[in-house]
């Protein structure tokens, strides 16, 4: 009996820790990508620098939010609460080559890419 309890108990144990880990995520070096759900989980969205001018304000698509990403751009970029990268709202800027956010402290809306 303690051993089936001892089994089931580390089975559940293996179980959440396995659950509870985001796994890695799908962008490529030289893009931007955002998830509609936090650990790079559900609908995704890419940019990368044929697709966003830099200091350009980027609306991500219509009805996309974004709520975990990914800054693979050689740039820092800004991501905003407000679609239309207002200041007035929630703002953070992260460098490139390599920034992931799993779980973003707002919910994104609009990007814009830095000049070198």
């Amino acid at each position: 009996m303690k051993i089936t309890a001892l089994a089931a108990a580390l089975t559940l144990l293996t179980t959440g820790t396995a659950a509870a880990t985001p796994s890695a995520p799908a962008c490529d070096r030289g893009e931007f990508c955002v998830w509609s759900a936090k650990d790079y989980a559900d609908r995704s969205h890419r940019l990368d620098l044929e697709t966003a001018n830099p200091r350009e304000c980027i609306p991500l698509p219509d009805g996309f939010t974004a709520r975990s990403f990914a800054n693979l751009l050689n740039r820092d970029t800004s991501v905003f609460q407000s679609a239309t990268c207002s200041t007035e709202a929630d703002f953070t800027t992260y460098p490139g080559r390599g920034t992931y956010v799993p779980d973003a402290p707002f919910v994104v809306r609009a990007v814009q890419v830095w000049e070198p």
